[in-house]
């Protein structure tokens, strides 16, 4: 019996967010590229030696990335765009930091690439593009160098690439003259030269992600996957490609996969509802290595181990050899549970983290090769106990599940109605200028949160503070000639852990940190039982905020879908009915706030696409309770309250008919970075209600000029009519500084004003 342990990924941040720090120091001129890559050298040394130790048998290398694996390929490749390019065409370390952060060498503005969701997750990757004049050549060593780097210290290794067709997929065609398919040779021949590079290297295995196989394809991208795999597997060598697909099932793609000329597949067993693994097994040649994917690499519950050894046990009767895996890259899981001191010894004992999901394929594996499953038992244990746990049901939010069962959630009169008495309500100008929500995370603000969090601070005397600040921002905002005011929400650490705090249901960590994009990290919250909110979350500060102003400030919510998505879910109840819980809990806060004066609430959903089914045969049924539940967390609102909803960075054109099924009176949506192929999908669907563009991208330094914001709303204004276009930025505005914050407002709202005074002389 031989059996092999592996995983997909490991975190890159480092387990105190190293990578983060450093990153940020090195864009503010603190320390030195060199300082940086050392950092980055440490982080990766630690990660393999804690693998090793740990009993994984085979160690990723070229899992690690300054900013995201898909912009790591494109460096590899030499995809960069022409405004990103140096002038002696380089390609360096600062050559992805442009391409990721909008700027160019001489320091002047060059729009960013887009940034989109990494399949069905909340991590971002930067999108490829590609041009009639796109050629691939080998460009960048990092790969080369961290595998020499691992080699050095004597570990096993598996090479880990992003498979050319996934990549190809994942890009984006900026003129209508190139087909992704027509550049497929060109990226196979770099793919053969870096193949070639591993051969040297004596390299046994080397991983190749296609996670599109999880996805409905065309015929032409399914042959295409022949013809590359062969190519690639005639130009190999000695070298094994191991097939690795991830976040769903490729069943219905097995046929094209058994055709594949490949040496091993490695399946997320997770994401399929077969866990039938003798039935996977005959579903593949029998000359392939198969690995299993059993470990899940995207939630924190411990795994049944115990389960997972009967169904293994049974397997290794018809396979001599198989690898034991993660579901997909740990990339999705916080680094290790035993950096958390505050969490409820309980509720603790019922997670595991990267490190423990290493533990745990050693545990499975021990105990296949021994026959003996006590130490597999004691570890599950606290799985079976979890179930009869108070903290995990509440009978009172069942109840009411069940009340809501039959409900459908509309508004009391239609968008043209309703905007009627809003308009008249709010008094507002045409074109009407707003911001997303949040404003600059000092560090002031964050020691202010710490303080209070460390009991350093009293909660009276937080409070306090929290309020000078909300004056300040309000002050702020009216200086600045805004319409539609907002508190800035400096009491928020994030906009779903926030909220996660707040309501019956949730554990915290401490140090769970997971990247988002770059040096973004979140801390999700943990859903561990039945979700309800027992007190008011936001009324007191947007009373406050409202309190010091004339104009309209907008009451700030995450909407359920989101909380949903950026949390870690329980496993026991259908995401449906989470879903639901969390939809109750913040109707009671909308109609709160309503009832407080409040006539504006925004409930953002950024992750609504996210939460799409990757089989288009599953994704009508998760829409349609998606949409239920938005419109439930603000069911019984008077048609004067506007509802405002905020989405981001996702391929809209997937749901544009459930947007508009939404039904909100304001939706502002990311379009700084787009094309203007989302408006032609907007006028296409006719959408019906008021719409707030993005008119400038906030994850880039660049100070946006009125020129430049003057076109693009031009742009906007042939596309819809004037009256229902609000302006802003594309998204929240915390991981600004003020400097950068009020000169682009500045602009952004003197944009506004001229293009109102143009329209009224043209009147």
């Amino acid at each position: 019996m031989n059996i092999i342990n592996h995983i997909l990924g490991f975190p890159r941040i480092g387990i105190n967010r190293e990578l983060k720090t450093a990153q940020e120091k090195y864009w503010n001129k603190k320390i030195s590229q060199q300082e940086l890559m050392n950092i980055g050298k440490k982080i990766r040394k630690k990660n393999w030696e804690q693998q090793k130790k740990l009993g994984i048998d085979l160690l990723p290398v070229g899992d690690f990335a300054w900013y995201d694996h898909v912009l790591t390929t494109s460096m590899m490749l030499g995809n960069i765009p022409d405004r990103h390019r140096s002038f002696n065409n380089k390609i360096g370390l600062d050559t992805l930091f442009f391409m990721s952060r909008g700027i160019s060498e001489t320091g002047n503005s060059a729009p960013a690439s887009e940034m989109k969701k990494w399949f069905n997750t909340n991590y971002h990757y930067i999108v490829p593009e590609f041009t009639i004049n796109t050629v691939f050549q080998y460009s960048w060593n990092q790969l080369i160098e961290e595998i020499d780097e691992a080699l050095s210290y004597g570990h096993n290794i598996k090479p880990v690439l992003l498979g050319p067709l996934s990549y190809l997929w994942l890009g984006k065609e900026k003129d209508n003259k190139v087909n992704k398919l027509d550049l497929l040779n060109n990226i196979l021949n770099v793919y053969k030269k870096i193949i070639k590079k591993l051969n040297k290297r004596n390299i046994e295995w080397v991983q190749i992600d296609e996670p599109i196989l999880s996805l409905d394809l065309p015929t032409d991208w399914l042959d295409a996957f022949i013809y590359s795999y062969k190519f690639l597997y005639n130009n190999k060598k000695n070298i094994k490609i191991l097939l690795t697909t991830y976040f769903g099932s490729v069943e219905h793609n097995m046929e094209i996969i058994r055709d594949l000329s490949i040496d091993g597949i490695h399946l997320d067993i997770l994401s399929s509802n077969n866990h039938d693994l003798i039935q996977i097994n005959e579903s593949i040649p029998n000359n392939w290595l198969l690995s299993l994917g059993i470990i899940n690499g995207r939630n924190i519950w411990k795994t049944d181990l115990v389960y997972w050894f009967y169904k293994i046990k049974k397997l290794i009767k018809n396979r001599k050899k198989i690898f034991l895996g993660s579901s997909c890259s740990l990339l999705h899981s916080p680094i290790d549970l035993n950096c958390e001191k505050e969490l409820d010894q309980e509720i603790k004992s019922w997670f595991s983290f990267a490190i423990q999901k290493c533990t745990e394929l050693y545990l499975l594996k021990k105990a296949l090769l021994q026959d003996d499953i006590n130490d597999l038992q004691i570890w599950s244990e606290p799985i079976f106990s979890r179930s009869k746990s108070n903290k995990v049901h509440n009978t009172t939010v069942k109840k009411r599940i069940l009340e809501i069962e039959n409900l459908i959630p509309n508004r009391n009169k239609m968008y043209k109605k309703r905007i009627v008495e809003q308009k008249e309500k709010l008094q507002l100008p045409i074109l009407p200028t707003t911001t997303i929500g949040s404003f600059p995370q000092t560090k002031e603000i964050r020691k202010l949160r710490s303080d209070f969090i460390n009991k350093k601070l009293d909660k009276e005397k937080y409070i306090q503070k929290i309020k000078k600040i909300i004056f300040e921002n309000i002050q702020r905002q009216e200086s600045l000639s805004l319409d539609v005011l907002v508190h800035g929400e400096p009491e928020r650490n994030d906009m779903v852990e926030y909220f996660g705090q707040h309501l019956n249901g949730f554990a915290f960590t401490s140090n769970g940190w997971v990247q988002s994009y770059g040096s973004r990290c979140v801390k999700p919250p943990i859903i561990i039982g039945d979700i309800y909110r027992d007190k008011p979350i936001t009324i007191e500060l947007i009373k406050y905020a409202q309190s010091l102003t004339k104009k309209p400030v907008k009451g700030m919510l995450t909407g359920p879908v989101t909380i949903l998505c950026w949390s870690f879910p329980r496993e026991d109840l259908s995401k449906k009915l989470i879903t639901k819980q969390i939809a109750l809990a913040l109707q009671d806060e909308v109609l709160e706030l309503e009832n407080s004066g409040i006539n504006i609430i925004q409930i953002d959903e950024p992750a609504l696409r996210e939460g799409l089914p990757l089989r288009k045969k599953e994704q009508k049924k998760y829409l349609k309770w998606a949409v239920e539940s938005f419109k439930l967390s603000c069911y019984g609102v008077k048609n004067s309250t506007q509802i405002h909803t905020h989405m981001c960075y996702c391929e809209f054109q997937d749901i544009i008919q459930d947007i508009i099924n939404l039904d909100v009176d304001v939706i502002t949506i990311e379009t700084s970075r787009s094309s203007t192929k989302l408006l032609s999908l907007l006028k296409k669907f006719n959408y019906p209600n008021e719409i707030g563009l993005g008119i400038y991208n906030i994850h880039s330094p660049n100070i946006p000029s009125i020129e430049n914001m003057k076109k693009l709303l031009n742009k906007f204004i042939q596309y819809f009519p004037i009256e229902r276009l609000w302006v802003n930025p594309d998204c929240g505005l915390k991981t600004r500084n003020w400097i950068e914050t009020e000169n682009a407002l500045q602009n952004m709202v003197e944009t506004a004003k001229k293009v109102r005074k143009d329209l009224l002389k043209n009147k």
